[in-house]
C-alpha cells in the first residue's frame, strides 16, 4: 500500500474528471496544507479531486462487460480478455488497490478539517454561503472513503483498513481486517451522514437557483448514502459473504432498499423510459439517485461500433448470452420455454423491447451516422472473417449515442457520456432479492415489506416503453429465482453489475463459457441462425481479485486470497 505524501500526484486527468463536468480541477503538486486549507477556492479543489477516483466503466478498451457473460471483446489486444484466458493473476492483478490514495486523501482532509473557519476571508460578500459549503464537505468525503471502501471490500473481502493517515511504513504494516467489520464501516458512516447532506443541491447556498445544470449537483446527497447503504447490505447478506445464510442479513439488506424506494418516492424519483437511461442528458433521467458526469467524449463510440464504419473497432459485443436472457414480448417467457412464441427463423421478432435498445443485430440501420445496415452474418461487411469484426454476432447500443459521426471527414466530436452509479431501477431489483431470500417466497408480504418480490420486479416490466407480461403469482421458488435473475440481466445490462453479481452468488460456473450466434447467409438469401458455445476460463478463487504481488512483498501483515499466491 504505497501511500506518499498526500500532495503528490493529485493532477486531475480529464477521464478522471471526478463528479461532474463542470467542475472545476487544480493540480496541488508543490503546496503544503497550510496553503491549500486556507482558501475556500484551493480547499473544494482538494475535496474534489477526493471525487475524481469515482470508478465507471462506460464500454471501452477494457471494460468488465467483457470479461464476464454479457460480451466478448473484439479487439484482440484488449487486457481485459485476461480475465477470461487465463492470465490474470497476482502479477497481472487488474488491481483495485488505487482506491487507497483516494482513502488516504479522505483521511487526510477530515484529520485537517475541522476547526476551520477561513478567517482571513470573513469579509467576502459570499462568506456564509461558502462555510456550508464547507461544513458539508465532511460529510460527502465521508461518504465518498465509505464508497472507495465498498469499492474494495467487493473486489477483495477483507482488506487493510484505516481512517487515519499513516506514514508508509505504518500503512505497508496494515494486516486485513475482515469484510463483516467493514461492512458495519460502510453501513454506519453512511447512517452517520445521510441527514447531514442535502436531498437536492439545486438553489442551496444560492446556487443554481431555478438554473437546470448546477455543477454542485454532481455532489454526493441523501440518497447517494442511503443506497450505498442498500447495496452494501445486499452484498453482505449474499453467499459470498453471508456463508452461514443469515435471514436476519437479507432483512437488513431489504430494509434497506425499501428505505431507497421510500426515499425516491418521497422525492419525486420515479421509474420513466428505459431509454433515457444513456444518452447526454441521462443524468437528468427522473430515477437517477447518483449519476457520475465523466464528460464530453467519442472513445465509446469509437471502440464499439460496428467495423464496417469508418474508425470503428467493434469493441464490446454482445453475447447470445445476454441475448436469451431477454423473454417474448407477448407470452413473457424464455426463448427456449415450451410454448414461448420464440420462431428460431426471426430470432428477434416479438422479443423484450429492452434487447432492441440495448443490442444491435443483423439488418439493422445503426448506428444513424452508418451508411450501411448491418450485415453481422459470416462473409458480411462486419461479421467474421472481417479482422476484428463481431464473434458473437451483435453490436452494443447501449450507452453509444447513435448521432456521433467518427468518421475522419466528418467527425463530429464528443458528447457528453455520464456513468450510472445509484438509480431506481437497481433497488427495486435489490428490494426484491433481499425479501425474496428473507421470506423464503415471492408472493410473501408483512406489515413491514407490503411489495412482494415479484411485485418489485413488475413494477420494473411495466415502464411505459417496456411493458412485460409481470411475473405470475405463485411461482416456486426456483422458477422465481431464475427469471430474477434474467431479470436483472436484462435491466442493469451493461451498468457494471453483472460482473459482480454472478460472484457474490457464488454461481461462477456459468463463466465457463458464452454462447455466441454465427449467422450464416444462404444461396437463396435466408438466413440460418446457430448457437455456438465458447470455453472460458474460470477457477473459484476469481471470486476476489488477488491482492498484487507487489503490495504483498512490501508488507508481510497482508496475506494473499486463496488460490492466488504466486510460487516462489
Amino acid at each position: 500500500m504505497k501511500l506518499k505524501n498526500i500532495f503528490l500526484g493529485l493532477a486531475c486527468v480529464g477521464v478522471l474528471s471526478a463528479c461532474s463536468d463542470n467542475m472545476d480541477y487544480h493540480e496541488y503538486t508543490v503546496y503544503g496544507k497550510d496553503y491549500v486549507f486556507t482558501d475556500f477556492t484551493r480547499t473544494g479543489a482538494f475535496v474534489t479531486n477526493i471525487y475524481s477516483y469515482l470508478d465507471y466503466d462506460i464500454p471501452g478498451l477494457n471494460s468488465l462487460c467483457s470479461a464476464c457473460d454479457e460480451s466478448e471483446m473484439a479487439i484482440t489486444y484488449s487486457s481485459v480478455l485476461d480475465y477470461t484466458n487465463g492470465a490474470w493473476s497476482a502479477l497481472n492483478p487488474k488491481s483495485q488497490w488505487g482506491y487507497y490514495s483516494a482513502i488516504r486523501a479522505a483521511n487526510y482532509y477530515l484529520a485537517e478539517c475541522p476547526d476551520l473557519d477561513f478567517y482571513d476571508q470573513r469579509y467576502d460578500k459570499d462568506y456564509k454561503e461558502q462555510m456550508a459549503r464547507f461544513n458539508r464537505y465532511q460529510y460527502e468525503v465521508r461518504l465518498l472513503r465509505a464508497y472507495y471502501y465498498f469499492l474494495l471490500v467487493r473486489a477483495y473481502g477483507d482488506v487493510p483498513f484505516t481512517t487515519k493517515v499513516l506514514t508508509d511504513k505504518e500503512a505497508n504494516s496494515l494486516s486485513r481486517t475482515s469484510a463483516s467489520e467493514i461492512f458495519k464501516f460502510i453501513v454506519d458512516e453512511c447512517d452517520a451522514v445521510a441527514s447531514e447532506l442535502p436531498i437536492t443541491y439545486y438553489g442551496l447556498d444560492g446556487d443554481a437557483a431555478g438554473g437546470t445544470d448546477n455543477p454542485e449537483t454532481g455532489r454526493v446527497n441523501r440518497g447517494t448514502a442511503l443506497a450505498l447503504k442498500a447495496r452494501a447490505l445486499l452484498y453482505q447478506a449474499s453467499p459470498l459473504f453471508n456463508k452461514d445464510n443469515s435471514s436476519e442479513l437479507w432483512k437488513e439488506a431489504a430494509e434497506a432498499s425499501k428505505e431507497v424506494l421510500d426515499y425516491c418516492a418521497q422525492n419525486n424519483i420515479k421509474l420513466g423510459k428505459y431509454s433515457d437511461l444513456w444518452g447526454a442528458d441521462n443524468y437528468k433521467a427522473s430515477e437517477m439517485i447518483f449519476v457520475r458526469r465523466v464528460g464530453d467524449m467519442n472513445s465509446p463510440e469509437y471502440y464499439n461500433f460496428p467495423i464496417s464504419m469508418e474508425n470503428a473497432q467493434a469493441g464490446n459485443c454482445p453475447t447470445q448470452t445476454l441475448v436469451d436472457a431477454y423473454e417474448m414480448k407477448t407470452t413473457g417467457k424464455a426463448w427456449n420455454e415450451s410454448e414461448s412464441g420464440y420462431d428460431a427463423n426471426k430470432p428477434y421478432t416479438n422479443r423484450d423491447p429492452r434487447l432492441g435498445m440495448t443490442v444491435a443485430v443483423n439488418g439493422e440501420k445503426w448506428p444513424s451516422t452508418n451508411p450501411n445496415t448491418l450485415e453481422t452474418y459470416v462473409g458480411g461487411r462486419d461479421g467474421l472473417p472481417v479482422p476484428y469484426a463481431t464473434p458473437t454476432g451483435y453490436y452494443l447500443k447501449k450507452y453509444l449515442d447513435t448521432t456521433i459521426d467518427i468518421s475522419a471527414s466528418n467527425s463530429s466530436g464528443g458528447k457528453r457520456h455520464s456513468w450510472i452509479t445509484f438509480r431506481l431501477g437497481e433497488f427495486y431489483l435489490n428490494y426484491a432479492e433481499a425479501v425474496f431470500r428473507y421470506f423464503g417466497s415471492a408472493d410473501a408480504t408483512n406489515n413491514e415489506f407490503t411489495l412482494s418480490a415479484r411485485g418489485a420486479v413488475n413494477t420494473i416490466r411495466s415502464r411505459s416503453d417496456v411493458k412485460m407480461p409481470g411475473f405470475s403469482e405463485g411461482m416456486s421458488t426456483a422458477d422465481f429465482w431464475a427469471k430474477y435473475k434474467r431479470e436483472r440481466m436484462v435491466e442493469l445490462a451493461f451498468e457494471g453489475h453483472r460482473f459482480w453479481d454472478v460472484r457474490r452468488w457464488k454461481e461462477g460456473d456459468v463463466f465457463k463459457s458464452i454462447t455466441q450466434m454465427r449467422i450464416t447467409k444462404n444461396e437463396d438469401a435466408t438466413l440460418t441462425y446457430s448457437r455456438v458455445v465458447k470455453s472460458l476460463t474460470w477457477d473459484d478463487k476469481m471470486y476476489f481479485y488477488p491482492i498484487p504481488d507487489s503490495e504483498i512483498r512490501k508488507n508481510s501483515n497482508l496475506m494473499q486470497n486463496e488460490g492466488w499466491s504466486i510460487n516462489k
